[in-house]
């Protein structure tokens, strides 16, 4: 799969009414609509077919050894196909960026968007798949009856509650890695650059109360993951206010969560929750009142995830916090998913992993952080999503972590 920054398909003349810069009717250049006609990426083949030789070894009758032998040893795949090095990047469309439930169409261009990131950052081969469907046994099946043709799927924009269902489900079904990154790959970063912002002020993860706002697919997740780490309290709020056992409108996946969280006992609402808190997680959007933010813990830490608007915008927290981060590239620690699941699959694929455990995830947190361990400041407890250090650190992790916890086959 080759990403290609200028395509050689694009054209002034295919009848769509639109130039080749993007623009329509006198509308001035866009140069997102240019760089996106005619699609992000191409299928590129890896071996010449220039003459009668090459066609007989590439397809029929040399393709036919190595099918037979396949049949007759599964796990040659591995070794004679693209299985070990491609992932397939799937959506239903129901939650895609900000935009939320846009459908699969519409999601394409950002389902192409993970798949160049995926050969750029991790040198993994990726395709986009937008299922039109929304039953979750549905997707299940469909997922189910491609995944022989890949090593690993990323499960991409899907609506919470759902996603948690149908990540479950399909790893029950297959034996290759099922990751829903807007998930796993928040949660990773996020503790990545947690430890190193408690490292940098000289306090223990076991010393932290957080506090998330956000009891979605990423909310959740940051909140298992930082229990799994050795966070000494975590809360999640919805909302309708703090996830707690006392709450009577808990949907499963909230009840469970409130099973392992929020040791304090709080209740009522985020901005009480805040009260005394270390640390600010915002996975939800909205805006957090400058009163309750300025009731946190002395040097506490605000990751205001939200985009394009933080929950607190950056000049608010550091009139209170040690350490600020956000979701967004023009302000310092961005917390980006591309720091994560491109060396998370790259190492699965490399060991042949039956799955991602939450070993293999807290493996790849410690080395993202410990990529700027020597480097930390207030402005940097995170890399940039361009420091080549980034990839190869997470892959050799994880596959070290996935041989350690039996799930490797090679």
């Amino acid at each position: 799969m080759a990403a290609e920054m200028v395509n050689p398909r694009s054209d002034s003349t295919s009848g769509s009414g639109e130039g080749a810069d993007g623009a329509t009717g006198g509308e001035p250049f866009d140069p997102a609509f240019a760089l996106h006609r005619g699609g992000k990426m191409a299928v590129q083949a890896t071996v010449p077919v220039r003459d009668r030789d090459d066609l007989s070894l590439a397809y029929t009758p040399g393709v036919a050894k190595v099918c037979s032998a396949i049949a007759e040893q599964p796990e040659l795949v591995h070794d004679y196909t693209w299985k070990s090095q491609v992932v397939a990047v799937v959506t239903d469309g129901s939650a895609v960026l900000g935009l939320g439930d846009i459908g699969p169409e519409a999601s394409l261009p950002v389902m192409e968007g993970k798949a160049i990131l995926f050969k750029q950052f991790g040198g993994v081969d990726a395709v986009p798949i937008a299922l039109d469907c929304r039953d979750v046994d549905e997707i299940v099946e469909t997922v189910a009856r491609f995944a022989p043709s890949f090593g690993g799927v990323n499960l991409e924009d899907i609506s919470a509650p759902r996603c948690f269902e149908i990540e479950r489900k399909l790893q029950e079904r297959v034996d290759i890695p099922i990751f829903h990154d807007d998930q796993h790959g928040t949660a990773v970063v996020t503790l990545a650059a947690l430890r190193n912002a408690a490292r940098l002020t000289d306090r223990a993860l076991g010393q932290l109360r957080a506090v998330i706002s956000g009891a979605g697919a990423a909310g959740v997740a940051i909140a298992r993951i930082l229990t799994e780490a050795g966070i000494g309290d975590v809360a999640v709020c919805d909302r309708k206010g703090v996830v707690s056992q006392d709450r009577e409108d808990l949907t499963d996946v909230k009840r469970e969560l409130a099973g392992f969280t929020n040791k304090a006992g709080l209740t009522g609402s985020l901005e009480a929750a805040l009260d005394g808190a270390d640390v600010f997680i915002g996975v939800s959007g909205g805006t957090v009142p400058e009163d309750a933010v300025a009731k946190m813990a002395s040097g506490a830490f605000i990751f205001a995830m939200a985009n394009p608007n933080p929950e607190i915008h950056p000049d608010v927290a550091h009139r209170y916090a040690a350490v600020v981060a956000t979701g967004r590239s023009d302000f310092p620690n961005q917390i980006n998913n591309v720091l994560a699941f491109p060396g998370i699959f790259a190492g699965a694929l490399q060991v042949r992993a039956s799955r991602i455990t939450e070993g293999m995830k807290l493996a790849a947190a410690e080395a993202l952080a410990a990529v700027v361990a020597d480097e930390l400041s207030a402005d940097k407890v995170i890399p940039s999503p361009f420091d080549d250090r980034v990839a190869p650190a997470v892959t050799a992790a994880v596959a070290a972590a996935a041989r350690a916890e039996g799930v490797a086959r090679r």
